[in-house]
């Protein structure tokens, strides 16, 4: 039997990995409870930069987690305790690693010597997530010189900076603890080591791939592709810049916030999704120039498979190993470095007429698409405009997946105000979205808001522990069960209700009060208005359940879809 270290030496060689993490710069650290993972509880605890929120579902706080770092940008420490625990971070890890996002996972683990007999609580922690994370780390069981816990603060340091470069995601740090894991008496801790964030460089973009990706833009009709990823300010503007140098529209997508205060609102097309169902040949692009993920919109998905045009693909991460279809080049290059790069070429624009096209048919729809309900009743157009009027400058809405974030994607526009708007689109789960919305709603952020179907409301109820003293408002958009099934050919199923629509019948108002937040029901749409100024005013965590009416809301969008086609077959006769 290995000789058993000291309470103490445990704490120390805990405390020198949390040293090391934070004098990268991370800040954040969330924990669920546990008895193996005291260690690095008790280090958080005592080292004055890490911020500490406890979380006791772990899936929960793995998604509040992802919820931080999304909103900030910088790595958030994840702890739990050996065993099933850290399994409950799986689905978060996954978002993570395909949303680009740092995790820094320190998973506590039993020692070697109880691993492979059955010991309780012991599984093999070192296979859990595969290929979505960017590193792994195993150090060991605690050493008691001070030259391993220097190596120790020494891969602190290297995990936050493989967490950040050269592509974000998921680390995992498995720390075995051999028993006391309680010191009897508290040590005397190090000072913190000085605050040394890593430097952070964006790939240049090489010559010979400007050239060619210049040859294909080059006084040809295009589009400039911004998909569901939001590329910050700098490249807002500079993407402006080369769209109004090639005289082609910025198809945007609503995640990649250029719909709101946009550098220059006419050069983005807000409306695809109305209007690229018709006129395929007039709109027929001879290059796409992708940013970001795919976008939501599946008309403009099956646009771009359908046009069969080239495609310029920046990917700065090389983040996908197969090239999506249609693919001609790649580039490894930072989103703003290239336009700017592009731009400095002087590429001649397209043909005069070629922005106008997308210009003339962005304004048809959007006079078709201003909406009004019937009988008062609640229309998600409807409710996403009152919304989106309400929000303060700088707010952050967060959309759930399924309905809610196509919802916004038809109906959200342009509009003059900066709005921050996200969600979970890397593998576009319904799981964790309350998790991740409160996660992100403690920013800094002038109002929080999330936009969420019951369904995916029901699947993260626990996270709901989490918003007690936050200012939020989570508007809960029930229609009593999967609604999106409702527009896909499996509404034609005999077992439709039973297999895909799923209707849960609870009633959210119970919720509110197990979890302590103010409820409101909403029936009418006249009444959405007052019920979301009030509980913006009151503050705290608030809960607005809308009833939906699935075939009423169903038939209206086939309304306005119908309405469209007729303007725009009318106008362009």
């Amino acid at each position: 039997m290995p000789e058993q270290p000291s309470g103490v030496g445990n704490l120390l060689w805990a405390y020198a990995l949390i040293d090391g993490l934070a004098s990268s710069g991370i800040t954040d650290a969330v924990i669920s409870p546990g008895s193996r993972s005291t260690p690095l509880v008790l280090a958080c605890d005592a080292h004055p930069a890490i911020n500490i929120t406890l979380q006791v579902d772990e899936r929960c706080a793995a998604f509040f987690a992802l919820g931080q770092a999304r909103a900030s940008g910088h790595a958030t420490l994840l702890i739990a305790t050996s065993g099933s625990a850290p399994a409950h971070w799986y689905p978060a890890v996954i978002e993570a690693s395909h949303s680009n996002l740092p995790l820094i996972l320190l998973s506590a683990d039993r020692p070697p010597e109880l691993h492979g007999w059955g010991a309780n609580q012991t599984t093999d922690q070192q296979r859990l997530f595969g290929s979505h994370l960017r590193t792994f780390h195993d150090p060991g069981p605690a050493e008691p010189d001070p030259a391993s816990r220097q190596r120790l603060w020494q891969l602190g340091n290297q995990a936050a900076r493989e967490a950040l470069q050269p592509h974000p995601g998921p680390v995992q740090i498995n720390l075995p603890f051999r028993e006391p894991l309680v010191p009897a008496h508290p040590p005397e801790l190090p000072p913190p080591a000085a605050l040394s964030p890593p430097p952070v460089s964006t790939p240049a973009v090489e010559n010979e791939a400007l050239r060619a990706t210049c040859a294909q833009l080059s006084g040809k009709p295009g589009i400039i592709l911004c998909g569901a990823t939001d590329l910050g300010e700098p490249f807002a503007a500079a993407v402006t810049r080369l769209a109004t140098q090639l005289q082609c529209p910025i198809l945007a997508d609503p995640l990649s916030n250029l719909r709101f205060a946009p550098p220059d609102k006419a050069l983005v097309i807000s409306r695809y999704d109305a209007f690229l169902h018709s006129d395929q040949a007039e709109l027929k692009p001879h290059w796409i120039l992708r940013f970001g993920a795919l976008p939501v919109a599946k008309s403009l998905l099956h646009y771009m498979e359908q046009s069969a045009a080239p495609v310029i693909l920046c990917d700065p991460y090389r983040q996908w190993p197969v090239d999506p279809p249609h693919t001609e080049i790649r580039l490894n290059a930072d989103p703003a470095r290239l336009c700017d790069a592009i731009v400095a070429q002087a590429p001649a624009p397209a043909p005069a007429d070629w922005l106008e096209r997308f210009q003339t048919r962005e304004q048809i729809s959007q006079q078709a698409m201003s909406p009004t309900t019937l009988d008062d009743q609640p229309f998600e157009g409807c409710l996403i405009q009152s919304l989106l009027m309400a929000l303060p400058e700088n707010s952050l809405l967060f959309s759930g997946n399924s309905m809610p974030i196509r919802q916004l994607d038809s109906w959200s526009g342009r509009l003059e105000k900066r709005l921050h708007l996200h969600a979970n689109r890397g593998v576009s789960g319904i799981d964790g979205n309350l998790s991740t919305f409160i996660g992100m709603a403690n920013q800094g952020y002038p109002a929080a808001v999330a936009l969420l179907g019951d369904l995916a409301f029901y699947h993260d109820m626990n996270g709901l522990l989490a918003a007690a003293g936050r200012d939020l408002v989570i508007v809960l958009l029930n229609n009593n069960g999967g609604g999106i099934f409702g527009y896909l050919p499996q509404a034609s199923l005999p077992g439709y209700d039973a297999y895909w629509n799923t209707a849960t019948h609870l009633d959210f108002r119970h919720s509110a009060t197990l979890y302590g937040l103010g409820y409101q029901r909403v029936t009418r749409q006249s009444a959405f208005p007052a019920a979301l100024d009030q509980a913006l005013q009151l503050g705290g965590p608030q809960l607005i359940e809308v009833i939906i009416d699935r075939a009423f809301s169903i038939a209206h969008h086939r309304h306005y879809r119908a309405q469209v086609a007729a303007a725009l077959a009318s106008e362009m006769r």
